[in-house]
């Protein structure tokens, strides 16, 4: 199955807390993951955030300012952001395709901007900031049923079936044929509830799968996997490691 691997977390900088927790049973077809990535007092130096490719959708709250707030997505490159010397935030990291809210409200990288969109965002960051990562799953959680109660979320069962299927796809053919969709279909769905074209999607879940130790495989050798981690991340996989932990 899928697991995505949204950032990698630059090993000279030990005093970064990264968490992550499951959501309940009830909304796994929907969240991977709740997140909280934040400093334990201020840093030496500006912290650079290296996100990493990936085909989810985020809900992002700035822990200190409640009105920065928003919805967020990666490209299929990485990116790197300075979060500065004192940060908090929570995420939840929705699973890839089944965001069905407007997509024009998506910012691509992490959100530094007051939110400006329809969603009650910013009450919700109001009610989560100051509680402890823990507590916070519970309004997390309600604020995410309520949007599958309004039709923004739902499963996506042909994605779902590419996911489960990964070590069957080897092109975008097979990918069509897994996910029950023609060629022009899964181009569509692709498109409309991930906002990546069918080549980018599968390169997206290829790399994410050799960071996590599988699908190299997929690569026709040593070289083109090396080239095309490098093209994504910006670093070879022995200098990313060594760099970053994930």
């Amino acid at each position: 199955m899928y697991s995505p691997k949204g950032n990698g977390k630059d090993k000279s900088f030990p005093t970064v807390q990264f968490s992550e927790a499951e959501p309940p049973q009830h909304l796994r077809g929907v969240v991977h993951r709740f997140l909280d990535l934040k400093t334990d007092g201020e840093l030496h130096k500006d912290y650079e955030f290296h996100a990493l490719p990936d085909a989810c959708t985020y809900l992002v709250f700035d822990q200190h300012n409640v009105d920065v707030t928003g919805v967020s997505k990666l490209r299929a490159e990485s990116q790197e952001f300075n979060l500065g010397r004192t940060f908090h935030f929570v995420n939840i990291r929705f699973l890839p395709g089944v965001w069905l809210g407007d997509l024009e409200q998506i910012a691509y990288g992490l959100v530094d901007t007051p939110y400006a969109g329809d969603l009650p965002l910013k009450d919700l960051n109001a009610q989560i900031t100051g509680l402890e990562f823990e507590n916070q799953q519970e309004l997390l959680c309600q604020f995410v049923e309520t949007l599958i109660e309004q039709g923004l979320l739902a499963p996506n069962p042909a994605i779902e079936n590419i996911l489960n299927n990964l070590d069957n796809i080897h092109n975008v053919a097979d990918m069509a044929e897994i996910s029950k969709l023609s060629t022009r279909q899964l181009q569509r769905t692709l498109k409309r509830t991930t906002g990546f074209p069918p080549h980018d999607f599968l390169k997206i879940l290829r790399l994410q799968q050799s960071i996590n130790g599988q699908d190299i495989w997929s690569y026709a050798d040593q070289s083109h996997f090396i080239n095309s981690f490098r093209k994504a991340t910006g670093y070879s996989p022995g200098k990313y490691s060594k760099k970053y932990d994930v």
